[in-house]
């Protein structure tokens, strides 16, 4: 496990794995996609959500969100949402860590072996960067997640 109290080491960021509690659930985040299926032991055919730190970034990427649903993203809370078979999330409220906040985008997915519930002990092994708050980790429902396309809105779970 990485300790790191400046910024400047950010450049590595991406090769790592971070166990954090989101907004959500306790989550992994990394931008390597790769290491998140071998540490799931996850099909390689199932995506990973995309986790934005604001809307500005999601532009940039080209991804373009029906017009009809751009204030439902943009006031969603606890939302993803699934626009031509690329899942995201746009999370605009402030975690409470540096680390994430210099991050522009990257892969999330629930701190669990696939299939399973959560268990710190494994977490714990397989993260190169842990955030904790005072609260410490906790398992918490997950997001709701929407498919959209220009004439409707669907509830996937």
């Amino acid at each position: 496990m990485d300790k790191f109290n400046r910024t400047s080491r950010l450049s590595r960021l991406s090769e790592k794995v971070i166990l954090y509690q989101s907004d959500t659930t306790v989550g992994f985040s990394s931008q390597d996609a790769k290491k998140l299926q071998k540490i799931k032991s996850r099909d390689p055919s199932k995506a990973f959500i995309k986790i934005f730190k604001d809307l500005k970034t999601l532009n940039m990427l080209g991804l373009r969100v029906p017009y009809k649903y751009k204030n439902t993203l943009r006031r969603s809370k606890k939302s993803s949402f699934v626009v031509k078979n690329i899942a995201f999330r746009v999370v605009n409220n402030p975690i409470n860590s540096q680390t994430l906040r210099d991050i522009p985008w990257h892969y999330s997915t629930s701190a669990n072996e696939s299939g399973k519930n959560f268990n710190l002990d494994f977490c714990e092994e397989k993260a190169d960067i842990i955030i904790q708050n005072k609260d410490g980790l906790r398992e918490l429902n997950s997001s709701s997640l929407y498919k959209l396309n220009h004439t409707k809105r669907k509830k996937i779970r």
